[in-house]
């Protein structure tokens, strides 16, 4: 159990004791100023106007009920009924000692079986940097949810279908029947497509020809499966190479592309026909939602088939719910994808409700993101104004990290694993801190800083503790002592420490990584600060305070690196 959590139970159990109703809150939360104690509880405001009270007052009768023994050092009432609460030093060593809080996430967490869906390429093109968000957000997310102890399943919900692919496989073929490998044909993904389209364009054969492919595909031909299964299974493999250079935890079994829903598709929208839902309008099958209806009164319309029988994405996402409900189990469903896609997805989620695909207690949600923009304040494109390739970005990141630790007295394997380390967490990092829901400045010379709230100066601070062990011969496992949190530097890192948990709770809650890279910040800087005031290695320092504040240091190590992993950013040892 957090800090906070434990404030909250026994705060809500002193303001029954005062005999505030139940429904009243106690409102704990961290104080923002340490002059006013480490935690406030705020609910006697909001009770005293319900009971119609004095809020002070109130305030007093609950610190009078509130059984803080042992806890508490002191205990204030403030302003018109803040009660400041001042944690006791020895109680919080203690606490430190024996719940680590990297060690303890899942505690007193109801387990739930949660289906996150992310990344989500197209398989047609290869991955370029308008996946990347959806990627690292989203794999970050559902790291934070394991370590809690939940049953997370992913699912990355590739574009694998549609008419397109008739156009693809028909120049697969084209260059198969050329004595070209698929392998080779494919190699380029990009320039592949580019070709295809080119040729679809200039060709009406060749058109008349992708045309019959997608039919013959749709009807499930054994030839033409064989050459998309190449195409699916080629252009996955480019896929992967990216989710293992970004150390993103997808892997081919999360893969449930829109052709794993096909065969569903027709049942689902007869479901929906069947129960008054769906309806023909010109020729198409149409749900219309009075609940999105414009400022006009006019209903939303969603077309749930077109009049030539083919479907569409919102069909595709809502036999994906029905299968995440219905077969996974989820109790909640989450959905990373641009927040371009917000209509769309409160329209799919309506219907889902609608027709009973999904029940008012799973929890159905869209976790939309902003925009990676360049310095021109425009989404990221290249200098000739073309899509940025994935691979190419993160390649040229961590060309750019190897510049900047060309000095270090590193090997040189040494400082390749380095520099992919820096790179690769510097890009993931200068994302995940920002708001998810907000665009961002792509910027190399503010991402790959080791000064400020970077993903480097992170992974030095971590490298920074374990090489004052080295310096001290000491292995942290090894230490047997009691921790005493005397300096108020040591009493505020303890605190940080401790709030961990707190902030992957609200992670977890809120899908907002940012939160999480904020702590971790503000933990290091903590720590640069106790460093300087708390001597530890100096001549004079006692043995015992010396361990002591070891054991503190090792505590935010090890933080910051179980912190990291949750955002799916590797340490190292040496830097």
């Amino acid at each position: 159990m957090t800090i906070r959590a434990l404030l909250t139970e026994l705060a809500q159990n002193a303001m029954l004791a005062a005999g505030i109703p139940a429904e009243c809150e106690p409102h704990v939360a961290p104080s923002k100023n340490p002059a006013f104690g480490d935690y406030q509880i705020n609910g006697a405001m909001g009770a005293a106007k319900k009971v119609g009270s004095n809020p002070r007052e109130l305030a007093q009768k609950i610190v009078a009920e509130l059984k803080l023994d042992g806890i508490a050092q002191k205990v204030e009432i403030a302003g018109p009924g803040f009660i400041n609460i001042s944690l006791d030093s020895a109680w919080l060593a203690k606490l430190l000692l024996d719940q680590p809080p990297y060690a303890s996430l899942a505690q007193g967490l109801e387990p739930q079986t949660i289906v996150v869906d992310y990344s989500g390429p197209n398989l047609a093109k290869e991955m370029h940097v308008g996946h990347l968000r959806s990627t690292i957000i989203g794999d970050a997310v559902v790291r934070v949810l394991e370590s809690q102890g939940h049953n997370v399943i992913r699912q990355n919900h590739v574009g694998d279908w549609g008419t397109q692919f008739g156009m693809l496989i028909a120049e697969l073929e084209a260059q198969l029947q050329q004595d070209e490998r698929a392998e080779l044909a494919l190699q380029d993904l990009e320039h592949f497509y580019q070709k295809a389209k080119k040729h679809f364009d200039e060709d009406q054969a060749f058109a008349d020809l992708a045309r019959q492919y997608v039919v013959r595909l749709q009807a499930g031909d054994a030839e033409v499966l064989k050459l998309w299964h190449k195409f699916r299974e080629v252009s996955l493999a480019h896929c992967e190479e990216i989710y293992e250079l970004l150390n993103v935890s997808l892997t081919p079994e999360h893969v449930r592309g829109e052709s794993f829903y096909n065969p569903d598709l027709p049942v689902l929208v007869e479901e929906l026909k069947n129960q008054g839902l769906a309806q023909e309008d010109q020729g198409a099958q149409v749900v219309f939602l009075q609940e999105l209806a414009d400022k006009n009164g006019n209903p939303s319309p969603v077309i749930v088939q077109k009049k030539d029988g083919g479907y569409l994405y919102s069909t595709s996402d809502l036999a994906a719910i029905r299968f995440r409900v219905g077969t996974l189990g989820a109790a909640r469903i989450m959905v990373f994808s641009d927040a371009r896609q917000a209509l769309h997805m409160q329209q799919v989620y309506t219907i889902a409700r609608k027709a009973g695909f999904a029940s008012e207690q799973v929890k159905l949600e869209h976790c939309p993101f902003g925009t990676m923009m360049g310095s021109d304040g425009k989404p990221f494109k290249t200098r000739t104004g073309g899509t940025v390739k994935l691979a190419e970005l993160l390649h040229e990141a961590v060309e750019r990290a190897s510049k900047v630790i060309q000095d270090t007295e590193l090997t040189a394997e040494e400082k390749a694993e380095v520099a992919r380390k820096v790179g690769i967490g510097a890009v993931k990092y200068a994302d995940l801190s920002k708001t998810r829901t907000l665009d961002y400045v792509f910027n190399w010379d503010q991402m790959l800083s080791f000064e400020g709230n970077t993903g480097p100066y992170l992974q030095y601070a971590y490298t920074r503790i374990r090489s004052i062990f080295r310096k001290a011969g000491i292995n942290p496992a090894e230490l047997e002592a009691q921790l005493q949190l005397v300096e108020p530097q040591e009493k505020a890192l303890a605190l940080k420490l401790l709030q961990y948990g707190e902030t992957v709770d609200q992670v977890a809650q809120e899908a907002m990584p940012h939160l999480l890279c904020t702590y971790l910040y503000d933990l290091a800087s903590l720590f640069m600060t106790f460093y300087e005031a708390c001597p530890i290695l100096k001549d004079g320092v006692d043995v015992e305070i010396r361990n002591s504040r070891l054991i503190l240091s090792d505590s935010v190590a090890q933080t910051l690196r179980a912190g990291l992993e949750l955002l799916g950013i590797e340490v190292m040892e040496k830097m």
